[in-house]
C-alpha cells in the first residue's frame, strides 16, 4: 500500500495559473528525524569512514594534489548527472588547452564547475556558507556556457519545474515554490545551517541538500550547486581537512534512487529513508577515496624507484617532472623544458625516457605539438577517465 501524503517537509499549494507548487517547511523537520536504530549505526560508520579518509589524505606527501584531481572528478560526475558528455580525460585535455581533439562541446561547463568549486573553497576563508556564497558559486558555474543567459548568480524571477526534457509545466514531475517564496525559503535555510542545535553534522548537511534542491532557487544549475553545497559544508564544519568527499559518484551510480528519495521527502516526509541513503553514500565514497589515496602513494613510490633506477644522472629532473604530474597530468615537452630549466632537446629526451619507463604516454598522435599524459595516475580516478562521458 502506498505511503500517505505528508506535510512534514512542506505542502503543495494551488497557484493562480492553475498548477500546484511545493512550499517547503523550514528545517528542521517536524516531527524531528528519528535517529535511532539503523541510522545510529550508519552515522557511526560514516564518521569512522570519514576519519579514515582524513587520515589517508593527510599521509600523502602533498594532499593538495589529491584535491586537484578529486575536484575534477567531482566536476565531471556532477555535470554528467545533468546530461553533459565530457569525461575526466576531456576536462584535463581542455585545461591543457588541447582544443583540437574533438572535445565535447559541453566541456566548458565542466571547466566552469572546477572554477566554481575552487572559488567557493577559497571564499570559505572569508565567508560562511550562505545565500551570498551560493549566488557567487552559481555565477561562476554558468558564466559564458549553456544556461548562461539564465541569470547567473541571480535568484529566479519566474516559475521553474522539473520533468522530462522539453515537458511543459502541466506535465512536470515536481514544481518548486513560486519565485516570490524563494528569498524567504533560502533565508530560512541559511538560519538552519548556522543554528546552534544538537543535530549531527552529517544529518544537518543531508537535510540542507534536500531543502536546497526543493527550493530550486535558480533557473539552471540547481543540481550542481546543491551538490557543491555538500562539499562546502563538510569543509566549513571541519569534518574533513581537505575537500575530498564527493558524493556525485554515488548519486550518479544510483541516480534514479537519488531522485526518488528527494521526491519521497516532499510527498511523504520520508526524511529517515533519505538519511539512510545519504549516509550509505558517505560510507561508500569515503572508503573508495581512502583506497585511492593509498594507491596514489604506491604509484608514486613505484615511479620514483623506476626513475631513480632508470634515469641515472637525469633522475633529479625526472623526479621533478613526476611530482608536477600529480598537479598537471597532461604536459608538453615545452612544459618540461620550463619546469626543469633545461634545453628543449634535453627536455624532449627526458620525456622520451619517461615514456619508456611507463610514466608518460603520448596522447595526440601528432608529430608536432604533442601532449603526454600521466595515464596510470588519471586511471586511479575511475572509469570516467577512460569512458568518453557515459551518463548513467
Amino acid at each position: 500500500m502506498a505511503a500517505a501524503a505528508s506535510t512534514r517537509a512542506g505542502r503543495y499549494l494551488s497557484q493562480p495559473a492553475g498548477y500546484r507548487a511545493f512550499i517547503p517547511a523550514p528545517l528542521p523537520p517536524d516531527p524531528p528525524v528519528a535517529l535511532g536504530g539503523e541510522l545510529t549505526a550508519l552515522l557511526s560508520q560514516a564518521d569512522r569512514a570519514l576519519g579514515r579518509l582524513d587520515g589517508s589524505v593527510l599521509t600523502l606527501p602533498n594532499p593538495d594534489l589529491f584535491v586537484f584531481m578529486y575536484v575534477r572528478k567531482e566536476a565531471v560526475l556532477s555535470s554528467q548527472i545533468e546530461g553533459t558528455q565530457s569525461s575526466l580525460q576531456d576536462l584535463l585535455a581542455a585545461e591543457a588547452r588541447l582544443f583540437d581533439l574533438n572535445l565535447p562541446r559541453d566541456v566548458d561547463e565542466v571547466v566552469n564547475y572546477v572554477r566554481a568549486m575552487n572559488h567557493g573553497l577559497a571564499r570559505l576563508a572569508q565567508l560562511p556558507v550562505s545565500v551570498r556564497l551560493i549566488r557567487e558559486i552559481h555565477a561562476e558555474l554558468l558564466r559564458d556556457v549553456r544556461g548562461g543567459r539564465l541569470q547567473p548568480g541571480d535568484l529566479r524571477t519566474s516559475q521553474n519545474w522539473i520533468g522530462p526534457g522539453g515537458a511543459p509545466l502541466a506535465n512536470a514531475t515536481f514544481v518548486p515554490p513560486p519565485h516570490h517564496v524563494v528569498p524567504d525559503a533560502l533565508g530560512d535555510l541559511e538560519r538552519f545551517l548556522h543554528a546552534d542545535d544538537n543535530l549531527p553534522t552529517l544529518v544537518k548537511i543531508a537535510l540542507a541538500h534536500v531543502q536546497f534542491e526543493t527550493i530550486h532557487p535558480f533557473l539552471d544549475g540547481n543540481g550542481r550547486v546543491g551538490r557543491l553545497l555538500i562539499t562546502f559544508l563538510l569543509t566549513e564544519r571541519g569534518v574533513l581537512h581537505k575537500p575530498v568527499l564527493y558524493l556525485s559518484h554515488y548519486f550518479k551510480q544510483h541516480r534514479q534512487a537519488y531522485y526518488e528519495h528527494l521526491q519521497a521527502v516532499r510527498d511523504r516526509g520520508e526524511w529517515e529513508a533519505w538519511l539512510g541513503f545519504f549516509l550509505r553514500g558517505v560510507i561508500a565514497v569515503a572508503a573508495e577515496a581512502a583506497d585511492t589515496a593509498r594507491r596514489i602513494l604506491l604509484l608514486r613510490e613505484q615511479h620514483r624507484a623506476a626513475i631513480t633506477t632508470g634515469l641515472g644522472r637525469g633522475a633529479g629532473n625526472g623526479h621533478k617532472v613526476l611530482e608536477s604530474l600529480f598537479d598537471r597530468p597532461i604536459v608538453s615537452v615545452k612544459d618540461v623544458e620550463q619546469l626543469t630549466g633545461t634545453t628543449y632537446a634535453s627536455a624532449n629526451n627526458l620525456v622520451s625516457r619517461l615514456v619508456n619507463l611507463g610514466v608518460l604516454s603520448e596522447m595526440t598522435g601528432y608529430a608536432r605539438n604533442r601532449r603526454f599524459r600521466y595515464a596510470p595516475y588519471i586511471e586511479l580516478f575511475g572509469d570516467d577517465a577512460r569512458d568518453a562521458g557515459e551518463t548513467a
